[in-house]
């Protein structure tokens, strides 16, 4: 017992449950040299005080001004109409232009100029018209805070307000605020600077006959792009703030006079009844809102390409955009979007028609041809040819595993460096696949380990996951893979035939924002615009039926008129 106790002393951590701190004697709380009853550190929602003392002390504590050496404060004095105020800018360094900042908005307020050297408390002329020989003015009494935001900043972006957390939420997106002694309101002044990634081609979506455009981080250059694409004034962007700490934009996109009113109401619902503290990128959102479902399918499609998702914001789709995110998610999705392309649009109909026929075939391989591959080697050999079975079983001669812990082997080695070319730097990502692929597959067929048949069909199976043009959807097939090897190999086609029969009943029951995932096939009237053969272009009459848009029809019945004229 004694050795017992020993033992868990040294190799057994219990963490305490209450750690016990302590500060020097020489440390004094109210070294801060701040009014305390002043300083409020709750973060409700509080109202802009009149007195610019206690507006810079409650910045200071929310801020931690004597912690934080990017927070700048600037105090100076306020030229307007004769009478000089303390006023006082608060930014961030770093994501603010400093030459802004001097030109446009510190020069005009502190220099004396025309603009600020008229008497203080003379009334000003609105407008002016003359009607039968009379003139008739509108004469408004005078300003401070509607003066300062008029007549002396010069910059085109500048809002009052009388909360401290709208002041706060925009300078912590690169904003300056103005805060103005005897003025119960800030100015929230846009003067963003920061660096910022330029558009640049897509990265993870080849072109090949597309604009060379892709999102970047920043939402409104994203927002920008979508509007240049689409060209329309009934393009709606409403902004939505996510997290209760992190307070980051989202902006729901959709056409006004396309997109079906409830499912608009419904993508606005979910994101507006998050309860989180943060929200960092696209992907956390989409799982936020989509639906749950047990096979781990998409429920949204992301992409990075504008071309691509204002061509689904035409159809009646919703676009969803994230600050900080370089990806659109578009809402709602079924199963054939991930089997698609956007190039599918940009070529000729029979070559749409070959590569998605192409990408069905690849998505039948990568789920179902090693689970195959087993039930057929273990259950079912009578329905293999002679002289195939022959080479078979001459290549599983000298392998002494069993047929399962050889496929399983294979596929977690290739999982193994999909991985590791993913985390490697570029420089030596290949040099990863030319190892894995031929030193250790090589290396395994001589030593007896694999069959070079095997090597083929995981080859095979490889290939055909990086024909799919979803990641996410790829991945779901890599996964539920290994689900189907199982089965193959304990029930032969009896098993892969009962799992392939539950997992599509599981598909035919889920849905997407209210639209059925099967679709089009589970509603034949679906079948024309949506289904795996693509109509010819001046065919595509009508949207997607199941999207319930406002506007049926896309294009005229005849719409190459120069060719078919009534």
């Amino acid at each position: 017992m004694k050795i017992t106790s020993y033992i868990k002393k040294i190799f057994n951590y219990s963490p305490p449950f209450k750690y016990q701190f302590s500060l020097p004697n020489d440390f004094n709380k109210t070294n801060l040299d701040l009014p305390q009853e002043n300083l409020v550190h709750s973060k409700e929602n509080r109202n802009i005080f009149t007195s610019l003392d206690v507006n810079s002390d409650y910045i200071k504590s929310r801020y931690n001004i004597l912690i934080n050496s990017d927070i700048i404060t600037r105090e100076f004095i306020l030229n307007a109409r004769g009478k000089q105020y303390k006023a006082l800018l608060l930014y961030i360094d770093g994501m603010i232009d400093s030459q802004i900042l001097n030109d446009f908005v510190l020069e005009p307020l502190m220099m004396r100029n025309r603009n600020n050297m008229f008497e203080g408390d003379k009334n000003r002329i609105i407008s002016e018209a003359v009607s039968n020989n009379i003139t008739v003015r509108k004469v408004k009494k005078f300003d401070l805070a509607d003066y300062i935001e008029n007549c002396l900043i010069p910059q085109n972006n500048i809002k009052q307000s009388k909360s401290f957390e709208e002041i706060f939420s925009g300078v912590n997106s690169g904003n300056c605020a103005l805060f103005v002694d005897t003025l119960d309101i800030a100015f929230d002044i846009d003067i963003k600077g920061f660096k910022q990634r330029s558009i640049s081609k897509p990265e993870n979506e080849i072109v090949i006959k597309g604009p060379h455009e892709a999102f970047v981080e920043n939402l409104r250059t994203n927002t920008s792009l979508l509007r240049r694409f689409s060209n329309n004034e009934n393009l709606i962007i409403e902004s939505l703030e996510v997290g209760k700490l992190t307070k980051t934009k989202c902006a729901v996109c959709y056409m006004q006079d396309i997109a079906n009113g409830d499912l608009v109401a419904e993508v606005k619902y979910r994101i507006n009844n998050l309860d989180i503290d943060s929200l960092l990128s696209s992907g956390q959102l989409e799982q936020l809102i989509s639906d749950n479902n047990s096979l781990g399918l998409p429920k949204s499609i992301s992409t990075e390409r504008p071309d691509n998702a204002v061509q689904h914001l035409l159809e009646g789709r919703i676009i969803v955009l994230v600050n900080g995110s370089p990806y659109a998610l578009i809402l709602p999705a079924i199963m054939i979007d991930f089997l698609t392309s956007p190039e599918d649009r940009n070529l000729k109909t029979i070559f749409s028609n070959f590569l998605r026929a192409i990408r069905i075939i690849s998505a039948f391989f990568a789920l179902l041809l090693p689970g195959l591959y087993v039930s057929i080697t273990s259950f079912h050999i009578e329905i293999l040819p002679t002289e195939l079975l022959y080479s078979i079983l001459a290549a599983r001669e000298s392998v002494p595993f069993p047929v399962i812990f050889e496929i399983l082997i294979m596929e977690i080695s290739f999982e193994i460096i999909r991985e590791a070319s993913l985390r490697v730097p570029s420089a030596i990502g290949s040099t990863i696949g030319i190892v894995g692929a031929l030193v250790i597959g090589q290396a395994a067929v001589s030593a007896g380990i694999v069959s070079p048949i095997l090597i083929i069909i995981v080859a095979i199976t490889a290939l055909s996951s990086f024909a799919i043009p979803d990641y996410s959807f790829s991945f779901h097939l890599r996964l539920f893979r290994f689900l189907f090897i199982l089965l193959g190999y304990m029930c032969g086609f009896l098993g892969i035939g009962t799992g392939l029969f539950v997992y599509l009943s599981i598909i035919c029951d889920m849905e997407s924002f209210g639209v059925s995932y099967s679709l089009p096939y589970s509603h034949m009237e679906n079948l024309k615009n949506t289904g795996i053969i693509l109509p010819p272009i001046w065919k595509r009459e009508y949207r997607s039926s199941y999207l319930a848009t406002k506007k049926a029809k896309k294009q005229e019945d005849i719409s190459m008129k120069w060719k078919f004229n009534k």
